[in-house]
């Protein structure tokens, strides 16, 4: 079992544990190895019993069936005294259900447990919740869990870590996955481009039952929402830890960076771009005509260079940079974290169109997508933006339209099947890298 919180002054979950193991001692002394075994019945290397055919020769009984097992993760809070956990645990195997993994986080008089278990498939998460009732637990949350949650916590957390410090638009993705279902949205310090500045955060951030928000690295705001389940404040202390990594390490983007050449004939480089790029940016900004400007950002093209700021920033998604080898900046292609969803964009210089450069990075962007583990994409252009249109059903995957008010949105779902060339060959370079 996994023991990651911090001391109880009161009763340390260590003695929680031990007064579980003293309870039900011949059901939770075997070993978990966090792998999912083959079944319930899994061979021992035991023979099973034989009996004697009519021939006097022996014949081996049949084995059992194997059964179906499911993965749930399952909260519940139980009172922090003795006896409570063991309980819990005593009537989760009274059915067969396995406990895989247990995180314990302290509220003073209570306790919120939070477990991974392995049931028998027969049984539904309403016979599961309604046991944990009966032993004790109060506001119990059940979801399927997946052969991802087998990862331990604390080596999970150590590898959101490491892509956070390595990447600093990971920090939204890693705190969802760190926190489990829930909605990121971080605000600028000076506002977004709708001008609205973020509320006052303390640096040691807010915890709300089930809203937190912490101070940004660059001083703006993160808010995190998950409204089916309060934040405890074990989440809130290591979501604080994560912000703090990337706030220490400072602005930082990854080296990635991929020399290709055009069917014209003409080589362009691919790489990462942050706020470094805003001023080279501009200045592409400047060479595009009005109409290119206007499909990209659908209002005044004034206020272009206004946007350049937010959508260059790693904490709103990941920006693909298109240079010439004089290091001149002609496209720019954005991954964009949407709440709980993922849009893309893209600008091309007009002198550079029609060249496959917007489905280059388009494809690049989905392969981003779906290593991030997105379920799809979307696109807000326009009906009359040929170019984007046509780079959508480049991909070759499943494609949805909707038109609203004069506006298209093309949502692509990412599956694994049918992707198209471009992202295909993005993912075989990064293998190769």
């Amino acid at each position: 079992m996994t023991d990651d919180t911090h001391c109880d002054p009161k009763r340390p979950a260590r003695r929680r544990l031990r007064d579980a193991l003293e309870f039900a001692a011949p059901w939770l002394t075997r070993r978990h190895d966090h792998v999912p075994p083959a079944s319930d019945t899994s061979d021992t290397g035991a023979r099973p019993p034989s009996a004697t055919g009519p021939a006097g020769q022996k014949s081996e009984l049949p084995a059992p069936a194997a059964e179906s097992s499911t993965l749930w993760r399952m909260r519940t809070t139980v009172k922090d005294e003795p006896g409570s956990l063991a309980a819990l645990c005593a009537a989760l195997a009274s059915h067969r259900v396995d406990i895989l993994s247990l995180q314990t986080h302290p509220l003073g008089e209570d306790t919120v447990d939070e477990f991974l278990l392995r049931a028998p498939g027969a049984l539904t998460a309403a016979e599961v919740t309604g046991t944990v009732a009966q032993a004790g637990g109060a506001d119990t949350w059940i979801e399927r869990a997946d052969a991802h949650d087998l990862v331990d916590a604390p080596t999970r957390v150590l590898g959101l870590a490491t892509r956070t410090a390595l990447d600093p638009a990971e920090l939204p993705l890693a705190l969802r996955q760190l926190l489990g279902r829930c909605t990121i949205r971080s605000l600028p310090a000076t506002g977004g481009p709708g001008g609205r500045k973020p509320e006052h955060v303390p640096v040691e951030g807010v915890l709300e039952d089930t809203v937190m928000r912490l101070r940004a690295p660059e001083g703006g705001v993160i808010t995190v929402e998950r409204p089916y389940l309060p934040f405890t404040p074990t989440e809130f202390a290591r979501a604080r830890a994560l912000v703090e990594l990337d706030a220490r390490l400072g602005p930082r983007v990854p080296p990635q960076l991929d020399v290709l050449t055009l069917p014209q004939g003409d080589d362009i480089t691919v790489r990462r771009a942050g706020v470094g790029d805003v001023k080279a940016a501009k200045a592409m900004h400047a060479r595009c005509s009005p109409r290119t400007l206007g499909l990209r950002y659908h209002g005044p093209v004034g206020d272009a260079d206004r946007y350049l700021t937010h959508l260059l920033s790693p904490r709103h998604g990941r920006t693909l940079a298109v240079q010439t080898p004089s290091g001149r900046v002609i496209a720019l292609g954005h991954l964009l974290w949407d709440g709980d969803e993922t849009e893309v964009a893209l600008l091309v210089e007009d002198e550079w169109q029609r060249r496959g450069i917007g489905g280059e990075l388009l494809g690049r962007l989905v392969a981003m997508a779906r290593e991030a583990g997105c379920a799809s994409v979307y696109a807000v252009t326009q009906a009359s933006n040929t170019g984007m249109v046509a780079a959508m059903r480049g991909l070759g995957l499943p494609l949805d339209y909707q038109i609203e008010e004069g506006t298209l949105v093309i949502t692509a779902r990412l599956e694994r099947a049918g992707a198209g060339a471009a992202s295909d060959r993005y993912e075989r370079q990064a293998a190769h890298d």
